[in-house]
């Protein structure tokens, strides 16, 4: 009697949360579906971010020790054939793991991931070919960062790799597993600004990405000299170090506000929110509330029902709180069929649940998985129940600032010799949607650059067209093929 009691409980805060979060949604960002309000118009699909995470630390995901550039690049188009195929729209590829770089940069070493030695250049452009074959796919890349770590080691008795020669000892801090910048210091806030800077100056990404490393947690942090310095009215030693992170997110946003507004800022938190303020010095709401972030992307890694992180009341927590900022959910795909793990991930039904409960919130623009390598290991078939989830094409949200001109719509749709034939004006790229049922939802039917399309089911057709930062233009009224 007593459990059920309190599954009531459960099941009554729940209902209250979801409320609320109707109640507060922000229609800012995105934009509006197409179809408007009216209930005689067609049902168009939600649009969606459909993103994989590519770990690079220790090679996780790529290269997985494979040190020669032919097999990277291979191995690398592999992954972004695979996501294609499932209709995948998007990686976050770590670029930035140990305080280092897939890049010749100005401030941290080639990473150690690449040629098996920090500091080692590849002899090609890593960064750049990635980007390159992202975009040729139509899949945006996002550029991953770990804004503070250096370095690990085992212990205390194991030595951290040299520092780069561009790094002042003075600005990190040592723990008996990790090395860190200094989150205290003008001086590290502003080199995170300038590595943001010089990345999205240098290459064509689409993001910046920040995972959920802030403070060390778990640490003892003896800071009391730089609490003293620097933290002048501020009542607390953990609201100064709150502070610091806060000025670090603010800092790297204006940052890509003044050089490049059509790159978007995300940043993927632990799954509690108190968690993110208490232990990491994580604002997340104050980010949310500002506006400083673009897409906040919580860590929802526990299955539907877990007795301490259940994912669906996270789910309504986070989307209660989102404000400003849009809401992607990241979901733990690795733990499917991991016999260490509880029995829901022993099954690709608790995929199916979870993403029934990201689509059915108004809050939700997407959708990440981590991570890469798991795709291709289809434990339980997870990959072919994401196979039917994602088995039609999606329309990215506007997450951004708008760059590029408003697209004009298309014109002229018709349907000639069994093709669907539309014109458009500038360099845009158009979505046909079709609709079997009106009474129906209906789905993207394809995302080109062309203007023509062969037809074979008899239904409804509308063209509408997309900037380059994914701002879209009206839909056309509904073509029919009989």
């Amino acid at each position: 009697m007593k459990k059920t009691i309190l599954q009531l409980v459960a099941v009554l805060v729940l209902a209250l949360l979801l409320n609320a979060c109707k109640k507060s949604r922000n229609d800012t960002k995105p934009e509006p579906e197409p179809g408007g309000s009216n209930t005689d118009a067609p049902i168009f699909p939600k649009k969606e971010m459909r993103a994989v995470w590519v770990a690079t630390v220790f090679g996780l995901d790529w290269p997985q020790g494979a040190y020669s550039a032919a097999s990277q690049k291979q191995q690398y188009i592999n992954y972004l054939e695979k996501f294609k195929a499932l209709n995948i729209n998007a990686v976050f590829v770590q670029v930035k793991g140990m305080g280092d770089a897939f890049y010749n940069s100005s401030y941290e070493p080639w990473s150690a991931s690449i040629t098996g030695t920090r500091g080692v250049d590849p002899g090609y452009d890593v960064l750049k070919f990635m980007v390159d074959e992202a975009h040729a796919r139509g899949i945006e890349f996002h550029a991953w960062m770990n804004p503070y770590r250096i370095a690990t080691r085992s212990g205390a008795s194991s030595s951290f790799a040299p520092l780069h020669s561009t790094v002042n000892p003075a600005w990190v801090l040592d723990f008996p597993t990790i090395r860190i910048y200094n989150p205290a210091l003008p001086e590290v806030r502003q080199r995170l600004v300038d590595i943001v800077k010089e990345t999205i100056t240098k290459y064509d990404v689409d993001g910046i990405h920040f995972d959920d490393y802030f403070y060390p947690e778990g640490e003892t942090f003896s800071d009391q000299a730089d609490y003293q310095k620097y933290g002048a009215g501020i009542a607390t030693v953990q609201d100064f170090r709150r502070e610091n992170v806060n000025k670090a997110i603010k800092g790297v946003y204006d940052a890509i506000v003044a050089t490049k507004p059509g790159v978007v800022f995300s940043v993927s938190p632990a799954p509690e929110i108190i968690k993110n303020y208490n232990s990491l010095y994580a604002d997340l709401k104050k980010w949310n509330q500002e506006g400083w972030v673009d897409v906040v992307i919580p860590q929802l890694y526990q299955e539907v029902g877990n007795q301490f992180n259940d994912f669906q009341l996270r789910l309504a927590e986070w989307s209660n709180n989102s404000f400003k900022a849009a809401l992607m959910v990241g979901h733990g795909y690795y733990k499917f069929g991991d016999p260490t793990m509880p029995a829901a991930f022993q099954s690709s039904a608790e995929l199916q649940k979870q993403f029934d409960l990201t689509k059915l919130n108004s809050k939700v623009v997407g959708n990440a998985i981590y991570s890469a390598k798991y795709i291709n290991l289809n434990k339980v078939g997870v990959t072919d129940r994401l196979a039917l989830i994602y088995k039609d094409p999606a329309v990215m949200p506007f997450l951004g600032r708008a760059v590029a001109p408003a697209p004009a719509a298309a014109t002229n749709v018709r349907i000639e010799g069994g093709e669907l034939k539309w014109n458009t004006t500038g360099a845009v790229k158009s979505v046909v949607y079709y609709f079997s049922d009106l009474k129906k939802e209906g789905k993207v039917l394809t995302i080109t650059t062309a203007n023509t399309i062969s037809l074979t089911a008899a239904g409804f057709y509308s063209v509408s067209t997309l900037s380059s930062d994914n701002q879209e233009s009206t839909p056309s009224a509904l073509t029919e093929k009989k």
